[in-house]
């Protein structure tokens, strides 16, 4: 309750300022993808490792399909700085 609270009060007072709300989304959107990277390699390193969900590993065709969407979104990061 208090995160919405906190983010409705942050919302309103950038109403106040100069800062443009769509080049604040894109720049958030930027951020979560770059972000979403190391924390799809944490995830996926977790999923594989029996030590961390027991008997729930992921079997190897959706650990192959979680390093390849990791490796898809780290290029689409990595295309991001280098060609925009």
């Amino acid at each position: 309750m208090a995160i919405i609270v906190l983010a409705t009060i942050v919302g309103l007072a950038l109403d106040f300022t100069s800062i443009d709300p769509i080049r604040a989304l894109f720049w958030s959107a930027v951020i979560n993808g770059v972000t979403a990277v190391p924390i799809m390699v944490l995830m996926t390193l977790m999923a594989s490792n029996p030590k961390v969900v027991g008997t729930f590993v992921t079997p190897m065709p959706l650990r192959m399909l979680g390093w390849l969407s990791t490796g898809v979104m780290a290029a689409a990061v990595i295309a991001k700085f280098v060609f925009i």
